[in-house]
């Protein structure tokens, strides 16, 4: 879906920003944030992604800095961007009760927190074979759902409660502007097999937050 009808960034004029990305991988998401005026750093544990990342600024003719660290401690100074955000990085690959306070600290007063995670609907109802495709049934209880592993793929994603998450925002400081809950259209495709375009049309697969620093 086009960012102009998601409205993922709605509302927030990025240019002159100071941003970091949270998890950047080849740092698409800060590229795109470069071109509309903004100051991105992109923050990613794996060297592999980060080389991606590298060359894709040179075949593109954007540079911004690179960083080879965990988006859970950065080591960055306090209140150094005005905008920190993350599409399926540390959103959902690093611990919340760990990345959330980091971003906040990292956030200047007034400034933005955006991230993009699979809906809680979603992971309540994904099987824990991936090769099959989310159902209509809970599989999972909603209370204390924190970190899920997957044995196929061997490898861990977190994802909490609407309560949890609202709570956990506001004791760091962010006041929550909007809850997205992402509904793609009825001609959408997508390369990912496990959830089906009439699943995603009835209940929503994604979901995305925005939040505020308080003063």
């Amino acid at each position: 879906m086009p960012e102009a009808d998601v409205g993922m960034l709605a509302g927030i004029e990025l240019d002159g920003l100071d941003t970091i990305e949270l998890g950047c991988g080849t740092g698409y998401v800060s590229a795109w944030l470069a071109r509309r005026g903004a100051r991105p750093v992109g923050i990613d544990n794996s060297e592999v992604q980060l080389a991606t990342a590298r060359e894709l600024q040179r075949q593109h003719g954007i540079e911004f800095p690179l960083i080879h660290g965990n988006a859970e401690a950065t080591g960055l100074p306090d209140a150094s961007f005005d905008l920190a955000i993350s599409e399926y990085g540390a959103s959902i690959w690093c611990d919340p009760y760990e990345w959330i306070p980091e971003a906040a600290r990292l956030l200047r007063p007034g400034g933005r927190l955006v991230f993009l995670v699979n809906s809680v609907l979603a992971m309540l109802c994904m099987p824990a074979d991936e090769s099959e495709q989310v159902g209509e049934r809970l599989l999972r209880p909603l209370f204390g759902i924190h970190r899920f592993e997957w044995p196929d793929e061997e490898s861990v994603e977190f994802h909490l409660s609407h309560g949890d998450q609202l709570r956990l925002l506001r004791r760091e400081g962010l006041e929550v502007e909007d809850l997205i809950e992402v509904r793609p259209p009825e001609d959408a495709s997508t390369h990912y097999p496990w959830i089906g375009l009439e699943w995603s049309r009835r209940w929503p697969c994604e979901e995305i937050w925005k939040a505020r620093k308080r003063p």
